[in-house]
């Protein structure tokens, strides 16, 4: 990667959670394998973060290599509406298997915010098919749920970077965060908030939405 390279970086692309008016520097990265990415000089940084938190097996596994590189001498990418294949089929198979009763149907998202949004629309729509005004979503303070505009509506309104979009989203339902910690005992007093608004706005809550185990971008707080 070349000086000329970071230039027309800086100048032409626009990078996520970048401040316009005085970027930070990127890393330039030539490749990346296990926990490390390989800068274009040679230099190893560990990916402490793994990709948001998306790269859980590491970087250049040769299993997940070998199935990609099988999967794109087949097809890349084909539609879902109105079209089916083997390798859907056989992880939604495997989601059914880990999943309880009764969730046994599966609709498979590009990605956490299209997956949260699709989840808010499914529960604003079956509320509307039995004719009850449920529009409202309860959850936690300080989540993080995605950065499209649903998805939004449900993460942290004040203690983050959405309390730039009041006034254009949906108002929502925040109970205080619980405090307890993995290594420390439940306190039962973390959900008394919750219960007060779930109590107080039953008839108005369409779902919960709730991160599972651990709050990630709130601070990694682990419930």
């Amino acid at each position: 990667m070349t000086t000329d390279d970071l230039a027309f970086d800086q100048r032409h692309i626009w990078h996520p959670y970048t401040s316009m008016t005085s970027p930070l520097p990127v890393y330039p990265v030539a490749s990346a394998e296990g926990c490390e990415l390989i800068l274009s000089d040679g230099r190893r940084l560990v990916d402490g973060m793994s990709s948001w938190w998306a790269a859980i097996h590491g970087y250049n596994h040769p299993q997940l290599n070998a199935a990609m590189k099988s999967q794109i001498d087949a097809m890349s990418h084909v539609m879902f509406g109105g079209i089916t294949h083997t390798p859907a089929i056989e992880l939604c198979r495997k989601l059914v298997a880990m999943t309880p009763q009764p969730l046994e149907c599966v609709f498979l998202a590009d990605s956490g915010s299209v997956a949260v949004e699709v989840a808010m629309k499914m529960a604003l729509q079956y509320w509307q098919a039995k004719g009850e005004a449920r529009q409202r979503f309860l959850t936690f303070r300080n989540g993080y749920h995605g950065d499209t505009f649903g998805a939004m509506s449900v993460c942290d309104p004040d203690n983050s970077m959405h309390s730039l979009w009041k006034g254009y989203l949906p108002e929502n339902l925040f109970a205080p965060a619980p405090q307890s910690r993995m290594d420390g005992e439940w306190d039962e007093r973390d959900m008394v908030g919750f219960a007060r608004l779930m109590a107080a706005h039953r008839h108005e809550i369409a779902a919960v939405i709730i991160e599972p185990i651990v709050q990630g971008a709130g601070g990694m707080r682990m419930y």
